[in-house]
């Protein structure tokens, strides 16, 4: 089959539509969108900066016209058959090649062809593609017959669109319902048969794992596929060979040694298989699978995919507890850690493979083993698979629809179950697959009061039928190897209490939208949990890309702008004054707000890894933003980790020491009731994630605020492979409430693995003295750091806060520590702490 991009050429422009009159053509670019189109050629202003988003949604209120005149060479227009394909249009759109209407799209999320042969010719063929208004579309069908719309952020009638719902607004994204073609655009010139998809499937045993390929081919002509391997292929491969056809394959090992199949049959045997793990337990070997479609000894049709030998499931049993769950990867059970993933960008095409790549890959850097692809945005590009399967994170791969009702008509059925076949045959052969998930969020709200979600008693059954039976039935036919659940959080399906702490698993959001203290955590040990989050502001320099000075305040309008979640830098200031003195200037005020999140995320981790085998996995929301904003996101908008990343970087790594304290004087204790009498007792913990058991060494002191050790023990340990070992519980008879901290560290063949400290009150009421915090560079690639006394949540920064270091935000017992430079140039260094905070 020959491929030809029809990346050039392109020319944009909006037409005569209502009160809009027709423009003049511009540049545009495929792939690509409008908004950035018009960036390109000066026609708007960043929608990101202050409060530019307003304006921006009023240019979506348009239609827009896409078109390009390309040649067609010879050899293309001698094939059997040439097809126009589409990888994806951002939405409604109407398609139009040398004058005649191809069809009409509404749906971002799958691929669209047309039969063109007869209507191209050598030269000047013209494409067209007239994009409607995203925003009238849904206005207009939700006056009609109105959904509802759970995020009170989104833009009503966004339901009724297939189209990124974020799109339209979140409580983390702007209303930027951006438009275009978005995803490459080609002619496919095809003789006799082409390949529709190949499907590869594994069967394990002791060393050796059995290889099974179906292949469905379409015939020219044919109304239907035909498919080689799999059950009840027989007739249709006698057909194929009737029209002299077979499929060759050939395997690649990770080593380049290639392993060729046997001719008519579907299916090899890999001996001595180098299998896929996730991140943490293993490495990442990737099979390369190359399947010819031939025909007289000319090769029609090629195929090519990288894939992982691995089992994947999810294990759900009976227990003590209730019901596990838990990511299953060749017989090992592997506890979870990970973020939710949500789009990387509001203006698609600045989403590069580069850039998907690198955001991946300091998530593997911090020792994430697993990511969530949120339903509310779109199926990741195949450049997101394939760096998870080189990076060893496993997917967990929601159908793209969140927090709204849905009106199951004929056609939409259609359109969905399209869409579903489309995404589930690209995406079904990835290693890091690790299950699909119904949709988000919406059994949660349906179980609580499905009265209030839905307007009409058919949505209810529609529920049922969209997410537990039509997605099931399609799996069954295109992916019945990969574990299906119905929806996040659920139990099983069915409305059968969705968020129970014992099955399934849950989305906890009592700390935050429900305003509890951090130490709710402890209260519950969720079997797991898929989302749990806190929000920060991000960095200054990030801020500033958005604001002018007179902006920096967190009241602000425009700061309100960049905060999409009702009353959340309230909420902020809540927790602030509950933790930290109240800060003294605008940067200070980010630097808490950060510590505050990461502090957060960090007592709830830690308790639930403590409690591996109940608990099995923490997914934190969320990973990123798609703009600069202030939001639940551990990395930023401009990349820059916040502190909550270097602290997952800690808890979530292999070998970690913990601590669970009593007798903390918290913000709810009244400072006038003796509080010294308080009883203290600490109890450190030992999580071994990793596939090896461990000999290590605990050691904790009891300090006082300059650094000096009051009382220190240490001992042995052997923490066994894939579990958590608890230290016995220690009372501190003499530690002095707002004076004392304990220190704690897990060492192992010499050098510090893990480490950290806990206080017996809030930070605002200890009373720190001055570390008097040095920060100077050692050549190009190293940082030494100096403190004087006890010294907590220590930030390095640059000038222009481009550093990205082996470790930031650390607590710091008086002496050095050297940080290695992994990005930036250690120039202008500036170091603070909570000592800083006041």
């Amino acid at each position: 089959m020959e491929k030809m991009l029809l990346h050039e050429n392109w020319k944009l422009r909006e037409v005569s539509a209502g009160d809009f009159p027709e423009t003049d053509w511009i540049p545009g670019t495929v792939p690509g969108s409008v908004y950035q189109d018009y960036l390109n050629e000066g026609k708007m202003e960043d929608p990101y900066w202050r409060v530019n988003e307003e304006q921006a949604l009023e240019l979506m209120k348009r239609d827009f016209e896409y078109r390009t005149v390309f040649d067609v060479p010879e050899g293309m227009l001698s094939r059997d058959e040439v097809i126009l394909h589409f990888d994806g249009i951002d939405t409604v759109a109407d398609i139009c090649l040398n004058g005649q209407t191809l069809g009409h799209v509404e749906n971002m999320h799958r691929t669209w062809e047309y039969r063109v042969k007869g209507l191209l010719k050598k030269e000047e063929n013209e494409l067209s593609v007239r994009i409607s208004s995203p925003v009238n579309y849904i206005y207009d069908r939700y006056e009609k017959d109105p959904l509802i719309v759970a995020s009170s952020d989104a833009m009503r009638g966004c339901s009724y669109l297939r189209k990124a719902h974020c799109m339209f607004g979140w409580d983390w994204g702007p209303r930027l319902p951006d438009a275009g073609i978005w995803r490459p655009v080609s002619l496919l010139g095809v003789d006799a048969a082409r390949f529709d998809n190949v499907y590869v499937t594994q069967n394990h045993e002791p060393d050796r794992v059995t290889l099974y390929f179906q292949a469905d081919v379409e015939l020219l002509g044919a109304e239907r596929l035909y498919r080689l391997g799999g059950n009840g292929a027989q007739k249709d491969a006698a057909r194929l060979a009737q029209e002299g056809m077979e499929v060759c394959i050939t395997v690649t090992a990770p080593d380049g040694s290639v392993q060729t199949v046997e001719a008519g049959r579907m299916q090899t045997v890999i001996e001595n298989p180098q299998l896929w793990w996730p991140n943490g337990y293993g490495e990442q070997p990737l099979y390369s699978v190359k399947a010819e479609l031939c025909c007289g000894g000319t090769v029609l049709d090629v195929w090519e995919k990288r894939i992982g030998l691995r089992t994947m499931t999810v294990t759900r049993e009976k227990d003590q507890w209730g019901e596990s769950f838990c990511h299953e990867v060749n017989g090992v059970r592997i506890f979870a850690m990970g973020a939710d993933y949500i789009p990387e960008d509001n203006i698609l095409p600045r989403v590069t493979p580069e850039r998907t790549h690198e955001l991946l890959t300091q998530a593997k850097n911090a020792h994430f083993n697993c990511i969530r692809v949120w339903g509310g945005g779109h199926y990741p590009a195949d450049a997101f698979w394939d760096a998870c399967d080189e990076l060893g994170l496993i997917v967990w791969e929601d159908f793209m629809f969140a927090c709204c009702v849905y009106d199951l008509t004929e056609e939409f059925e259609a359109n969905i179950r399209a869409e579903f076949i489309d995404n589930v045959k690209r995406i079904r052969n990835h290693a890091s697959l690790g299950l699909w998930c119904g949709n988000n969020e919406m059994e949660l709200f349906l179980a609580d009061n499905p009265a209030e979600w839905c307007l009409k008693h058919s949505q209810l059954a529609d529920y049922i039928k969209m997410y537990e039976y039509i997605i099931p039935q399609i799996l069954k036919e295109y992916d019945p190897q990969t574990f299906y659940w119905p929806a996040s959080p659920s139990s099983g399906g069915s409305f059968d209490m969705p968020n129970d702490e014992n099955r399934g698993d849950v989305h906890y959001w009592d700390v935050w939208h429900g305003n509890k203290p951090i130490t709710e955590y402890r209260k519950f040990f969720f079997r797991y949990v898929s989302e749990f989050g806190f929000q920060s502001f991000p960095a200054l320099k990030t801020v500033e890309t958005f604001t002018l000075p007179e902006d920096r305040n967190i009241f602000s309008y425009v700061m309100e702008k960049h905060q999409r979640n009702q009353s959340a830098n309230g909420k902020i200031m809540n927790y602030m004054e509950q933790t930290f003195l109240y800060p003294n200037d605008f940067d200070t005020l980010l630097y808490a707000s950060q510590l505050l999140q990461a502090e957060a995320m960090r007592y709830g981790v830690e308790h639930f890894r403590r409690n591996r085998g109940r608990c099995m996995g923490t997914i934190i929301w969320q990973l990123n933003d798609c703009w600069p904003v202030a939001s639940w996101a551990m990395i930023d908008y401009e990349g820059r980790w916040k502190a909550v990343q270097y602290y997952a970087k800690r808890f979530f790594a292999p070998l970690m020491i913990s601590c669970e304290e009593e007798g903390i004087l918290s913000q709810d204790t009244n400072v006038n009731a003796e509080p010294f009498e308080l009883k203290k007792s600490i109890r450190l913990c030992v999580s071994n994630e990793s596939m090896q058991d461990h000999q290590a060494t605990v050691r904790w002191q009891l300090r006082d605020a300059s650094g000096q050790v009051k009382e220190a023990h240490e001992e042995e340990v052997c923490v066994k492979a894939l579990s958590s070992e608890w230290l016995e519980k220690v009372p501190l008879q003499h530690a002095q409430t707002r004076r004392d901290y304990v220190s704690y560290e897990l060492w192992e063949n010499g050098e510090t693995v893990s480490a950290g400290s806990v206080l017996f009150c809030a930070p605002k009421h200890f009373a720190f003295e001055n570390p008097h915090l040095r920060a100077e560079a050692v050549g190009s690639d190293e940082i030494l750091v100096t403190a004087d006394a006890y010294a907590k949540s220590v930030e390095i920064r640059n000038e222009d806060d481009t550093l990205l270091l082996s470790d930031n935000y650390f607590d710091m017992n008086p002496g050095t520590r050297r940080l290695k430079v992994l990005k930036g140039a250690p120039e202008g260094l500036a170091a603070r702490s909570v000592f800083d905070i006041r």
